[in-house]
């Protein structure tokens, strides 16, 4: 079938937004152990009580357990706007997963499921969250909302993300970021998953698509978003493999030892032009290893957050 030709299904996660609420509590329960002690399971429904503020909203009762001042939040409160990009081109989903999990996840699958904790967040701060995700097209677009019913749309936008596997999608983030920067009006806080493998395009005009995201006084996150054992160490047993690009279909066959030294020393220089090109264009650089847990995409949200408030 030509259908089946174009993508391969996968079972995915079987309930998303249950592992990312694990992903969020698990997060918020080893906080004590991070410089956001004291940032508890409370935030969801409170923020901190500055001076001159009107005393109407305090939590007397809260008050009384903490012996510090919080008021209450409401749902129709927006205190911050949130667009999350991901890159859904073929290279996002290596290595091949079956059936993902928080053990088991691919590069689409981890962008997925921090995105989705990030979301759940978003959600209990009464943030506006939206979403865009592109490949050689753009595949899905939703502007910021906080409502309910929005919040499920980009769930289940993100499950078909991981359910289907791209065959030959390339990147073409260099156009998709110039077309949601244009859609992108309101100030907002934007994070960026993507594995940064752009064919044929310079990474000059990639940082101008980059820099055009920030053009509304958004602040720009871009995880970089990789696998450590086998895009960074380069670790294969010593028999001869076919390394193929899922992207092009190009191929070569090779000894993985005979390469590895100079493979590693090449990805790390690269690494490090990307932090400098970054720190020249004034956006925050974040290694997403899928081989870690999601502790640094969930602390560098808090910190965005207090930043750009």
């Amino acid at each position: 079938m030509n259908l089946q030709q174009e993508f391969n299904k996968t079972s995915g996660f079987k309930n998303l937004e249950l592992l990312a609420q694990q992903v969020v509590e698990g997060f918020i329960s080893g906080m004590h152990k991070s410089p956001f002690h004291g940032f508890s399971a409370e935030f969801a429904e409170h923020k901190i009580y500055n001076s001159g503020e009107s005393t109407k909203h305090i939590d007397w009762k809260l008050f009384a357990k903490t012996d510090k001042l919080y008021t209450k939040k409401y749902e129709e409160e927006t205190n911050l706007r949130c667009h999350i990009i991901i890159d859904n081109s073929s290279s996002m989903h290596y290595p091949e997963v079956e059936e993902p999990s928080i053990e088991n996840l691919n590069k689409i699958g981890f962008s997925v499921l921090a995105t989705a904790s990030l979301m759940n967040i978003l959600k209990k701060q009464r943030d506006a969250i939206g979403l865009s995700i592109y490949s050689d097209s753009y595949d899905f677009y939703a502007p910021e909302k906080g409502s309910e019913r929005h919040h499920q749309l980009l769930l289940n936008a993100l499950d078909k993300t991981v359910t289907t596997k791209r065959i030959n999608k390339k990147t073409d983030t260099y156009t998709y970021l110039h077309q949601i920067a244009e859609k992108i009006h309101r100030r907002s806080l934007i994070f960026l998953f993507t594995d940064m493998f752009q064919d044929g395009v310079a990474d000059e005009k990639l940082f101008e698509a980059l820099q055009h995201l920030k053009y509304n006084k958004h602040e720009v996150i871009l995880f970089h978003v990789f696998d450590s054992e086998k895009e960074l160490n380069f670790e294969f047993n010593n028999k001869p493999k076919r390394f193929v690009d899922v992207e092009s279909g190009e191929h070569i066959d090779i000894y993985a030892d005979t390469v590895q030294e100079n493979y590693q020393k090449a990805v790390e220089t690269y690494f490090q032009q990307l932090r400098m090109k970054c720190a020249q264009y004034k956006i925050k650089y974040v290694t997403a290893d899928i081989t870690k847990d999601f502790e640094k995409i969930l602390t560098t949200y808090l910190v965005e957050r207090q930043k750009f408030a």
